[in-house]
């Protein structure tokens, strides 16, 4: 649980820095409630077991407290579906609560986790959610600037990146996705 390093967390609060905190993988909900309004997370480092405070079948999902909470503060989740697979979160990527909390509009990312203990990479990442849910470049494009929007660099960079590297790359992987194969 974060608040095991609360004197670290608060350390990292008062100098203003940027915090990433592992919680919602192992240790579920307290552990996201603790990373939050205890340890000051402005990122989670898995943050699945949100889906633990997510009521209702598809299309009348009702938000918990904690899950309203999350979404509404734009608290990113890093999402890491092979990592989740390998340690028991979820049977499979097609079982992973990523799509519902994409539908749900949290700002999820999708990240690696440990490249070499899950062998995988964001490549193989993509690769497997576009199968598993039928994403496309519209979606990976929303990860993306998802991914920007969260990082801990000044707002103007973010911006800069988003506006002049991402949408403009994904806006010509998109136009060369229209034309077909090349033959």
């Amino acid at each position: 649980p974060p608040t095991r390093h609360l004197d670290a967390f608060q350390y990292v609060m008062r100098e203003n820095f940027h915090a990433t905190i592992h919680a919602g993988e192992a240790f579920g909900l307290p552990s996201i409630w603790e990373a939050v309004q205890w340890c000051g997370a402005q990122r989670l480092g898995h943050g699945v077991r949100i889906v633990d405070d997510i009521t209702g079948e598809r299309g009348s999902e009702h938000l918990g407290r904690l899950a309203a909470y999350i979404r509404d503060t734009r608290t990113p989740l890093e999402l890491c579906p092979t990592s989740n697979v390998n340690t028991g979160v979820c049977d499979s990527v097609a079982d992973h609560p990523i799509g519902m909390l994409r539908r749900l509009r949290f700002r999820v990312t999708v990240n690696t986790d440990n490249r070499l203990m899950s062998a995988t990479s964001m490549s193989t990442e993509f690769t497997q959610l576009a199968r598993a849910f039928g994403w496309g470049l519209d979606d990976f494009e929303w990860l993306t600037i998802n991914a920007m929007k969260s990082a801990f660099a000044p707002f103007p960079e973010r911006l800069r990146i988003i506006d002049g590297v991402i949408k403009p790359r994904y806006a010509l992987l998109k136009a060369e996705h229209s034309m077909g194969p090349v033959r």
